[in-house]
């Protein structure tokens, strides 16, 4: 399945604890604002994530009917006024498969981070944004694989992460020459339960989306 989902130009994601809170809020930015794109929900452990995209200032009033309403509730937002296509892609669950001299990881414990990690990286330097994993099966935590040069991968995870400074379970690693084994198990499937059940994995075609993930967190 090929991932469909337009964001542009503005997007944002708001990462709430508390389901309640993310329902109201996620009521309160869809009535404040004409969004173009709006999608909420769950995931673990417990949280409640609302994405939303349209133009720049409409995205910015429904941040602020979700602040007003989601108060004390708010774990991590992100705003970006022009989000780069990459991250869009991936976000609607397009993955690729490893293939240059070098792999960036950066993991975080909120989506909100790891999304606004990537779209800097992709930003600053020349690299595919292999893979965006998303909440779901990762206990709310968010990672991205970034490939490329060994210099460009570098500098996508310095840029990456020093954009997210003080994110809460910020982890970055550059693995220089990927082993053709750890390649094909990414592109195979990222859990291990299924690796060792020898499941069907997902498609692992460059630009192939493999699995669509929820998207979830803004910062």
């Amino acid at each position: 399945m090929t991932a469909s989902l337009v964001i542009e130009p503005a997007l944002a994601l708001i990462e709430l604890d508390s389901i309640s809170a993310g329902i109201a809020a996620g009521d309160a930015m869809a009535k404040r604002a004409p969004i173009d794109v709006f999608r909420a929900g769950t995931v673990h452990p417990g949280k409640y994530l609302v994405l939303v995209g349209g133009t720049v200032g409409d995205v910015e009033e429904a941040l602020k009917a979700a602040r007003e309403v989601g108060a004390s509730s708010i774990l991590d937002i992100v705003f970006l006024p022009n989000a780069h296509p990459e991250l869009i892609a991936a976000i609607g669950g397009t993955c690729r498969e490893a293939a240059g001299e070098a792999l960036g990881v950066i993991e975080t414990a909120t989506v909100a981070a790891i999304i606004e990690a990537a779209d800097a990286g992709l930003k600053g330097a020349r690299v595919r944004l292999v893979e965006l994993r998303l909440a779901d099966d990762l206990g709310g935590k968010g990672y991205l694989l970034f490939d490329g040069p060994v210099s460009e991968v570098e500098a996508a995870v310095e840029i990456g992460t020093g954009r997210i400074l003080g994110a809460s379970g910020l982890v970055s690693r550059v693995i220089p020459q990927l082993h053709a084994e750890m390649a094909a198990n990414l592109a195979a499937d990222a859990q291990f339960r299924e690796r060792v059940r020898g499941g069907a994995g997902r498609a692992n075609s460059a630009g192939t989306a493999r699995r669509a993930t929820a998207p979830r967190k803004a910062r």
